[in-house]
């Protein structure tokens, strides 16, 4: 496989206002990873990837995500405290101070694209004031060949200026950094923070209004993989509930970690051409995947590594979203194109740092409609300022700050596809077992590899009372059994060994369930409020 197509190919900027003649046009991994040394704006570490820092921002900045209030936009966005209005005419005035700001600067310039399947495809251009950020889009979308690089036709820009600094009390910002989308313009303007997933996130943002708006195609957070039969799995989670690390899977090949499409065509599509996986207590024994890509071409961020370049996967001084960055071949095993069938399974991913929920189970169609639209997962103690004890974590469709459209939208496109497929839903707890955060331990990632590879192989089997407890407080249904796993671990009650201390942190969960579910309860139908906890903590 080619992993990189050189060019000659010059270009003007003169259609953005951008007047500057020092522009790097399409440089290769290699010249970037030069280019970043040479300016000292990082070093390299002993596996040969850049090791780069982000800067005041080491994760997204949700705040300070805009979208334009358009005619494309103003009747169909879901506004709120997610989506969050931004005039047409503060736009342009910011636009053209970012411009003036950009004429000063050295430039690196890609184009690339989105989405594997060449019908959805999406032409992008990147204009970035570091090189590093460029060598990132690089990883993250797809690559054109040098044919389709002569003929590029760019449909959505993406202007990133990380040492730009807004002024809200003019500009419209909330504060000096930015990420606003231009639905009319088909621009991502991004400044003021260096943390490069404001790129990733900014298309993926605009994929998730464009596809079901105008391609009535369901865009997902998720992660997705295949097997040798064909058969398609797809994982939904949020940050930290193991998407990434559990479709990288050698036995299956990887469709893509983080962002996907499902088409009325019954297939499912990888938006991008590389992984952005979190790396904190990253060991080669676990993720032997992730780790082995960590090598030439990858960026790594926000991590910390002795004089010899040796990364210290543990040390999260900097930041706990310590990530890397690779294009998608440096995993062995993938699927090419990144394209798969509809899926057979899919598997709903939460870190339930209090220890209450299955491990695994499976869901009905009413129970994978309320979970979608909850998305939970639990933030632990020391993630946030403030965070002592664990703490619910809702995120509509497992990626609320990225859905531009009411979420119950996308729960409707999937509970139709669900039901046309004939899927099999799992929820799988990553989390805590045997006590909450602090008390219990976090699951056994062979133990989890064992339940997927389990509910993949057929060897949960179909739903019979024999086979499956139907748990008390939340309804769903779990397995008695499961190869590999031990029976107790099956049952998060038993270990517990405190069935009062277990029941009362069980139903003080069910009650945040409900709490969340409030805003949505007048847009989702019976069925799927049904779907919920069906008993009540008094």
């Amino acid at each position: 496989m080619s992993i990189y197509t050189p060019t000659t190919k010059t270009i003007s900027l003169e259609d953005y206002g951008i007047n500057s003649t020092d522009i790097k046009y399409q440089l290769s991994p290699s010249e970037l990873h030069k280019i970043t040394l040479e300016n000292d704006m990082g070093k390299e570490a002993s596996s040969g990837a850049l090791a780069i820092n982000t800067g005041e921002f080491t994760g997204r900045s949700p705040k300070d995500r805009f979208i334009v209030k358009d005619d494309i936009t103003k009747d169909k966005v879901w506004w709120g405290d997610i989506n969050l209005p931004f005039a047409p005419e503060k736009f342009d005035a910011l636009y053209n101070k970012v411009i003036a700001y950009l004429n000063t600067k050295e430039l690196y310039v890609r184009d690339a694209y989105a989405c594997a399947d060449p019908d959805y495809k999406l032409n992008i251009r990147v204009i970035n004031e570091y090189p590093w950020s460029n060598m990132f889009a690089y990883n993250m979308f797809l690559r054109p060949t040098e044919k389709e690089l002569k003929e590029f036709d760019p449909e959505w820009t993406v202007i990133n200026a990380p040492g730009f600094m807004a002024d809200a009390s003019i500009d419209g910002t909330r504060q000096h950094n930015f990420a606003i989308l231009n639905f009319t313009r088909k621009i991502a303007l991004i400044g003021g923070t260096g943390y490069t997933g404001e790129i990733k996130k900014g298309i993926f943002s605009a994929l998730n209004f464009i596809l079901p708006v105008f391609k009535n195609t369901l865009p997902m957070h998720c992660s997705s993989n295949i097997g040798e039969n064909g058969d398609t799995a797809i994982f939904f989670g949020l940050s930290g509930t193991g998407k990434t690390t559990l479709s990288a899977d050698p036995k299956r090949k990887l469709i893509g970690d983080d962002e996907h499409g499902w088409t009325n065509e019954n297939s499912v599509f990888n938006f991008e051409g590389g992984c952005y996986a979190k790396v904190i207590n990253l060991s080669q024994e676990n993720e032997p995947e992730i780790y082995g890509a960590i090598k030439k071409g990858a960026i790594l961020e926000n991590i910390v590594m002795n004089d010899k370049g040796v990364v210290d996967f543990s040390d999260t001084s900097i930041t706990q979203n310590t990530r890397v960055s690779y294009p998608i071949y440096n995993i062995d095993n993938i699927q090419v194109p990144s394209i798969g069938t509809n899926p057979k399974n899919i598997f709903f991913l939460t870190a339930d740092a209090f220890g209450v929920i299955p491990p695994i189970s499976k869901l009905t169609p009413s129970q994978a409609a309320y979970h979608f639209i909850s998305g939970y997962t639990a933030k632990v103690a020391g993630t946030e300022a403030g965070v002592v004890e664990p703490v619910p974590s809702f995120s509509a469709c497992f990626g609320a700050p990225f859905m531009p459209l009411h979420p119950t939208k996308y729960a409707e496109m999937l509970s139709a596809k669900m039901l046309e497929a004939g899927v099999n839903v799992w929820l799988v707890n990553t989390g805590w077992t045997g006590g909450p955060y602090g008390i219990g331990t976090r699951m056994k990632l062979k133990y989890t590899r064992a339940m997927i590879n389990a509910a993949l192989n057929g060897d949960l089997g179909l739903y019979s009372y024999d086979k499956y407890h139907i748990h008390s407080v939340f309804g769903v249904a779990q397995p008695r059994e499961c190869p590999g796993v031990p029976t107790s671990v099956l049952s998060p009650r038993a270990t517990w060994n405190d069935d009062e201390a277990y029941y009362k942190t069980a139903f003080k969960l069910t009650n945040a369930f409900r709490e969340n579910f409030k805003k949505y309860e007048s847009f989702a139908n019976e069925e799927i409020r049904r779907g919920g906890p069906q008993r009540y903590a008094f």
